[in-house]
């Protein structure tokens, strides 16, 4: 029998034909293989080009591997994504989830160094950082604006919610699914800004949120993020967030202890 901790890779993909199969065998299967009884989800966010067909190679020539392929017939955007993956995580009983992007930007080298937290520290969620080494996401080729708006972002968010991380924004992350069954995750944006608020949901609930340095990569992946539309969605969440503390406004998505709750009662079963 095995005994060794469950863990879904969940890679989000759209267009990425090109970048794809290479994520894939970047991952560090055989190490893996002897500390995780772990499985791939590749979800397809409706890709107009041969991510598909990919794939498909992919899981052909992987057999051994257990890779599960969905493909979305409606554009679900990046957080709608994480929902699809986490839920499907949390029904299939998995300890650990892990999220990759499907065009390469963050090194699956690193998914071994991304979970050991979880084992050293008793945390609940691993954030991959690019900015502990400010210096090497600059030669990573993390454009200027980006690192300028990088630092501004995370200072302010810092200053309001007094979490302390290098980062905010970066996609590398992986959580215990305990800790994401606490959330309404649910009801978090389906774009970019998820990711902010689901550490949010997670500061709310004073749990621990563990950085490790990872390396930055900037190539030829094509990013649909518009940078100002994301920061004044960022600032805009985490005021939200820091209002309700003091019953200002009102987030659903915040409530924590309704949610609680409601869970309770039978309500809020996932």
């Amino acid at each position: 029998m095995n005994t060794n901790k469950k863990l879904l890779i969940l890679i989000t993909a759209y267009n990425v034909e090109s970048f794809i199969k290479e994520v894939v065998d970047r991952i560090p299967h055989s190490f893996l293989s002897k500390k995780y009884d772990y499985s791939i989800l590749i979800i397809d966010d409706k890709s107009k080009d041969k991510t598909r067909e990919v794939v498909q190679e992919i899981k052909a020539v992987n057999s051994h591997l257990q890779i599960k392929y969905l493909f979305n017939k409606v554009n679900q955007g990046y957080g709608g994504n994480q929902k699809i993956g986490y839920h499907y995580a949390i029904k299939n009983k998995f300890d650990y989830v892990l999220l990759l992007h499907g065009d390469g930007q963050y090194a699956p080298e690193k998914i071994l160094d991304m979970l050991e937290p979880f084992e050293t520290f008793s945390c609940d969620a691993v954030q991959g950082s690019r900015m502990i080494n400010k210096l090497g996401a600059l030669k990573g080729g993390m454009p200027i604006y980006k690192f300028i708006g990088n630092i501004f972002l995370t200072y302010i968010q810092n200053l309001i919610t007094k979490i302390g991380l290098s980062e905010f924004h970066s996609g590398y992350r992986a959580y215990k699914i305990k800790s994401l069954m606490d959330i309404p995750f649910e009801l978090n944006s389906n774009y970019f800004h998820f990711d902010t608020e689901i550490l949010l949901q997670l500061k709310m609930l004073n749990r621990k949120i563990y950085e490790i340095s990872i390396p930055t990569f900037y190539g030829k992946e094509i990013s649909t993020l518009n940078s100002i539309n994301y920061g004044f969605a960022i600032l805009k969440t985490t005021l939200k967030y820091h209002f309700q503390k003091y019953s200002i406004l009102y987030e659903r998505k915040y409530d924590l202890k309704n949610f609680y709750n409601q869970r309770e009662r039978g309500g809020g079963e996932r």
